[in-house]
């Protein structure tokens, strides 16, 4: 079946210059497998291809239940140059959670069945 992102995490996002950063948080362990397996950095550079022409990185933090990437060439030279107002760091986070991903039926009901952890309610 196919979701959006945010069905199963939440993120965090901002800008430095001209890269973006986002931290990629999952509710739980089934859905942090779940984002190790989709959420690459090729499946990031094409959600995000229509205006990002750098590179993407992207690192696991299996104790957060995170993932951390970082847009390279991402905001048209950075805040200050960019005509672009409305979609600086900070409100590419959504642009993130609107990212679809695959996952099966009974992956779906792991995300829901375990409870959420960490510090968000």
């Amino acid at each position: 079946m196919q979701i959006r992102l945010a069905e199963i995490a939440h993120a965090r996002s901002g800008d430095k210059a001209d890269w973006v950063d986002f931290g990629l948080f999952a509710w739980n362990d089934a859905g942090y497998a779940v984002l190790l397996r989709e959420v690459t950095t090729a499946a990031v550079q094409s959600h995000f291809a229509p205006w990002l022409p750098g590179s993407v990185d992207c690192w696991p933090l299996p104790n957060l239940l995170a993932i951390k990437l970082v847009l390279k060439d991402a905001l048209q030279g950075g805040g200050a140059r960019n005509l672009r107002s409305d979609n600086l760091g900070k409100s590419m986070g959504g642009a993130l959670l609107r990212m679809t991903i695959t996952l099966s039926e009974e992956e779906w009901a792991l995300c829901h069945a375990q409870p959420r952890v960490g510090w968000w309610p």
